[in-house]
């Protein structure tokens, strides 16, 4: 068997891959599928090799139903770590705050603090831009985009236990289905996984989609707070990369910004 062989010397980066393979694992049969560690040390992790084919409908709708189950495997509170690990985690090269015990229960207060603001400082945003981003992050921690986890999430864990990176380059198509792979795995919203999918394309998206909403229904809106997911990732991006992102950033910014309160619409 051929493996996939990766280094690294810097502490905690293999063993949080490798903790969080583990833990995607575990969401059993019916989870998603996630590469087989063949090894894993501090500084080497070794991984099945994995033959890549062009995604097939059939596969996209597996897919979909099982990434549900692999969410409702659960969490104990957002931005918890694979058990066995402690301390910060890494998305790419952006570090990832995660947390032993819950800091904060509610989504929107979380996702303003540690999801969004810890990559604005190094990151090429005006000051406009800034003013816009701290608006929009109090209305997140006042709890205005609040809402609920997938139907299976919130029968089974306070939250989702997520892949935590899901871009469309995470999801390896092979001739067994759709294998996940290279996770931040952690506690958080299920809705975030599915909108990372979609940021940079992903094969048969909106099946992958109904097929989840299926198995696992999703609170009435997801469609309308996908972008509002997907400013996370896109969040890192410019962290890491530049100005190249920052105006996919913005344009999500502004528009929830100026977005009326799901309980104030149609009053």
């Amino acid at each position: 068997m051929q493996h996939w062989i990766k280094t690294d010397h810097r502490p905690g980066r293999l063993s949080f891959e490798a903790l969080g393979l583990a833990w995607l694992s575990d969401a059993g049969s019916r989870g998603a599928r996630v590469v087989r560690v063949c090894e894993s040390s501090p500084t080497r992790l070794s991984e099945e090799a994995l033959v890549s084919v062009p995604a097939s409908l059939v596969a996209a709708e597996d897919f979909g139903r099982a990434l549900a189950w692999t969410h409702a495997s659960g969490a104990s509170h957002f931005g918890a770590p694979p058990p066995g690990y402690s301390g910060w985690g890494w998305m790419g090269e952006a570090p990832l705050p995660l947390f032993d015990t819950l800091v904060n229960d509610s989504w929107g207060a979380f996702y303003a603090e540690y999801r969004l603001l810890p990559y604005v400082k190094d990151a090429p945003f005006s000051s406009s831009d800034r003013a816009a981003i701290d608006r929009l992050c109090e209305r997140l921690a006042s709890g205005d985009f609040d809402h609920s986890q997938p139907m299976l999430v919130t029968q089974s864990a306070p939250v989702a236990r997520t892949h935590g990176d899901l871009w469309s380059g995470n999801v390896m198509w092979t001739e067994g289905g759709a294998v996940l792979i290279d996770p931040a795995a952690q506690g958080g919203h299920a809705e975030e996984d599915l909108a990372a999918l979609g940021v940079f394309g992903c094969p048969y998206l909106e099946r992958i989609f109904s097929a989840y909403h299926e198995v696992s229904p999703l609170e009435a809106g997801w469609v309308e707070r996908i972008d509002l997911h997907r400013l996370h990732i896109l969040f890192v991006h410019a962290f890491l990369f530049g100005g190249a992102y920052v105006r996919d950033c913005m344009r999500i910014v502004r528009r929830f910004v100026k977005k009326a309160p799901p309980s104030l619409i149609g009053i």
